[in-house]
Order: C-alpha cells, then structure tokens, then sequence
C-alpha cells in the first residue's frame, strides 16, 4: 500500500470518527421511525433505510459528491447493525437483576432508554487488513431500557448492548481468583461468578455511593453472591500494592467511560502487569483504544 492510499485512509478515519462523535454527541436519536417507514414503503430493508437517513444525519451527500459516497461504500456496511431487543433482554443479568430507583449521595440508579432507531455504539472498533478504522453502531426498532447509574444527573455507567458485547471476551476468559477494578452495576463480576471454573471475584471501585447502591440493591439478587468481594480502593495504588500479592489468575479493567479517557489509564494500568507475571490481564474496549495509540 502506498502513502497516498494510506493518507487517504486516515484522513477517512478522522473524518468519519469525527461525524460519528459529533452526531452521537449532539442528536443520536435524529432518525425518527416515520422517515423509515416513507422509505422501506419503496421496497428496501429497514438497515438499508437507516443507512441513508444516517448518512445524511452525518452530513454526508452519497447521491452527488464522490468523496461522500466512497466514505458511505467503505464503512457503513461493516458499520451498521439492527439489534434484537431480544437478544439482549435474554442476557442473564437481565433476566435476574431487577433494577430499583435509588439515589445514594451523587450516584442515581435507574432505567434509562434507547428511542427506535436511536444511534449507539454497539462494539468495539474493527480495524480492517486496509487499516479502515470502523466503528460500530447499532440501532433498535423498538424501545430498549437499559439499567445505569448518573452521577450528577449525567449517565456514567451503562448495561447495554456495547458493555454486553464488549465484555464477552473477559467474561469467556475469567477463571480461578479473578480480580476487575471497576464495579458499574457489577455485569462483569455478576457474569463471572456464574461460571463453575471461577472461585471468587474481587471488585475495586473507589466509588462509596456506587459500592453502597451495588451492595444494597444489587448483590442481593446474585445467585452466587458468596463468590463476590467488594473493596473500597483507588485502582493503581491496590495494583501496586495488593495485586501482585494476591495471586489473581485473571484480571479485568474497566476504569474508563470512553476511549478520550481511557488511554492514560489503559498505559499506567499496564504497567503494572509485570507484577503479576503468571496473571492474564484483559482491558475493557482495548481494541478501541488500541486504534487511537
């Protein structure tokens, strides 16, 4: 591959990342279920509906302007997904984890909702043989309510369809004494004290408010409660100091909302990992974060 193929690719990276992050940011749930319909009532699917609409929701031009219409051919096939409410809704936390309103200090417990047709990362970014950076995006046809915690009347921490397929790998790979930092609403640690081959499940959060939300509505409902243990630490400094001595078979690290605030802890708490040498070690949407190293 050339230079110039090569910029070329990168600066379509930049650009579709950027529309993407803007759009998400600003109007996610701009493509309304009446304009899919006027446009599968001509005989088309209702992905390829979403697609134009959400092309043009970018900004993008794929009827007229080339450069637009290469962007919309190399990405928005691999890109876009209809998703199952079922699918998810059949997940096992889910189907036992009933989640009540509370409010502890700053952190709120709650249902939140995703609108028909309203745009969400669903995955982790794939990264082509090309190096075509493509981020992925779902998109329901009917109403999605999902659990999270607001902290300060701002969403922090979700359980949906991106932290589900996000985390199936590290769920797959837990074993013996697993160690996460970052607690959320306790999907991981929930998911990995269902498995026979997991002993125990420590969880490090330095939150206060969420661990006593976690603790008061949540742990209760696990089937497997026994298996969980809670600490009130900061992350690095328990990597430092407890870690190594803690003999953990694997390690999971969920400590960020997003890539943009990610990276420096993905570095520093990879550091660390030379401390515990016989430990696997796995990273929430590191593929993602890899992308922007």
């Amino acid at each position: 591959m050339n230079e110039i193929t090569t910029g070329r690719i990168e600066d379509d990276n930049y650009r579709i990342l950027t529309l993407l992050s803007r759009f998400l940011n600003n109007r996610p749930d701009y493509i309304s279920r009446e304009e899919i319909a006027e446009i599968t009532g001509l005989g088309v699917s209702a992905e390829y509906a979403f697609g134009v609409l959400f092309a043009a929701a970018l900004g993008l031009d794929i009827a007229d302007n080339p450069a637009d219409t290469d962007l919309y051919n190399h990405y928005f096939s691999k890109m876009l997904h209809r998703l199952d409410v079922r699918e998810y809704y059949d997940n096992p936390y889910f189907k036992n984890i009933q989640i009540p309103a509370a409010t502890i200090g700053g952190s709120e417990l709650k249902m939140e909702l995703y609108k028909p047709y309203e745009a969400f990362v669903c995955n982790d970014i794939i990264t082509t043989s090309a190096g075509r950076m493509i981020p992925q995006i779902g998109f329901f046809e009917t109403e999605f309510r999902f659990p999270a915690v607001l902290e300060n009347n701002r969403i922090w921490m979700t359980i949906t369809p991106n932290e589900i397929e996000t985390m199936k790998e590290a769920v797959a790979g837990a074993s013996g004494n697993v160690l996460t930092y970052g607690l959320g609403m306790g999907y991981y640690a929930y998911m990995a004290s269902e498995k026979a081959e997991v002993r125990s499940v420590t969880i490090v959060d330095s939150n206060e408010d969420v661990i006593r939300l976690f603790r008061t509505h949540i742990l209760p409902q696990f089937g497997n409660k026994h298996k969980i243990t809670v600490i009130q630490a900061d992350a690095f400094e328990y990597a430092e100091q407890q870690m190594p001595g803690g003999q953990y078979d694997f390690v999971f690290t969920d400590l960020w909302h997003d890539v943009s605030d990610g990276m420096d802890m993905y570095l520093r708490m990879k550091e660390y990992e030379q401390l515990s040498p016989s430990t696997q070690f796995m990273y929430w949407i590191e593929q993602s974060i890899l992308c922007y190293l």
